[in-house]
């Protein structure tokens, strides 16, 4: 009897865990929405790679990255492993599309954010339907490192993207 009574708040335990890795993505991709805000810029130069609106063609790329990422604060407890996979492969697609589009310009940020999207990637898809705090700590620092990374592109593209 003691067992189950212990076994149930291990699950509430990791649930709250899971509650915490949400805010903990929230927090990183407010932290996106706030950098994309704060370095808009009036200025446009032309790249190589210009769209038809005479920005850089990485500028959409960038935008869907942080649509991506933003797409973490859906997530909760009840969103599980299969639900955090599912967002972090979409951050990964988005990135892999930013990387190509923008790396020739830009290639310490575009190693970065490969760089920090591949650890994510490999923490989440070592996790077990049942993840432990110090596995939902390591997802929520990678998380942390893919908005630093992103959050650096986007500083260093701010002139080029309005």
């Amino acid at each position: 009897m003691g067992l189950r009574a212990r076994s149930g708040r291990s699950r509430a335990r990791q649930g709250g865990a899971w509650a915490c890795a949400s805010l903990a993505f929230a927090a990183g991709a407010g932290a996106i929405a706030l950098t994309g805000c704060s370095s808009s810029s009036s200025s446009s130069s032309s790249s190589s790679g210009t769209s038809a609106s005479g920005q850089a063609a990485y500028c959409t790329d960038r935008t869907n990255l942080e649509n991506s990422i933003k797409g973490l604060t859906s997530l909760n407890a009840s969103s599980g492993v299969s639900g955090l996979q599912s967002k972090v492969t979409a951050i990964q697609n988005s990135a892999t599309k930013l990387v190509n589009s923008a790396k020739g310009d830009f290639p310490s940020q575009t190693s970065a954010i490969t760089s920090s999207v591949n650890a994510l990637k490999s923490s989440v898809a070592g996790l077990s339907s049942s993840p432990s705090a110090a596995q939902i700590a390591t997802i929520t620092k990678d998380a942390g490192s893919v908005v630093g990374s992103v959050a650096s592109f986007m500083s260093a593209t701010s002139s080029k993207c309005t």
